[in-house]
């Protein structure tokens, strides 16, 4: 059966989890779509994803508002602390994205984002294919939303089962 219609999701509107780590607004779900999920995230201040790859996903991230260091290559060393400090071998480094900024991750690429900034930050992110992200954006917000110290164990787990090598810890206020 061929769908005759497609999705409309206003401003404003999607499924929205959330907790003082991080909120991310679902926009498109693998119930809407066979090659991309889709959610528009709040980064707050402090928050670091840390750096991790994929060995399956592909992601795409559009800086809406705000400013976020992003990292997208691999780099000479992949040191477990600071990954802002990589370099690749081709003298890339890693930049400060401001609206309109895109960001095109394939799969087996480095990669990570942070909020070093005093005031939150805006996203359009894409992952494919669907619905791993969903699964572990429900779960991570689960973990992190429990208050204090980021369990870090529970996470390394959670990454691990949704093709997420973690290369450096996530860090938020």
């Amino acid at each position: 059966m061929t769908a005759t219609e497609g999705l409309l999701v206003p401003p404003g509107h999607g499924r929205v989890v959330e907790t003082p780590a991080q909120r991310v607004t679902f926009k498109v779900t693998g119930t809407h779509s066979r090659t991309a999920s889709t959610f528009e995230v709040e980064v707050p201040p402090g928050f670091d994803v840390g750096a991790h790859v994929h060995t399956r996903s592909e992601e795409l991230f559009y800086v809406l508002e705000g400013e976020l260091d992003v990292l997208a290559f691999e780099p000479r060393v992949r040191t477990p602390d600071n990954w802002q400090r990589w370099e690749s071998s081709s003298g890339s480094r890693v930049v400060r994205a401001t609206p309109g900024t895109v960001i095109v991750v394939p799969p087996g690429c480095p990669h990570a984002f942070a909020n070093p900034t005093d005031t939150p930050a805006k996203m359009f992110f894409q992952a494919s294919p669907p619905p791993d992200h969903e699964r572990y954006f429900e779960e991570l917000l689960e973990i992190l939303g429990s208050g204090g110290p980021p369990d870090h164990q529970a996470i390394e787990d959670l990454r691990r089962r949704y093709d997420i090598e973690q290369l450096t810890p996530l860090k938020h206020r």
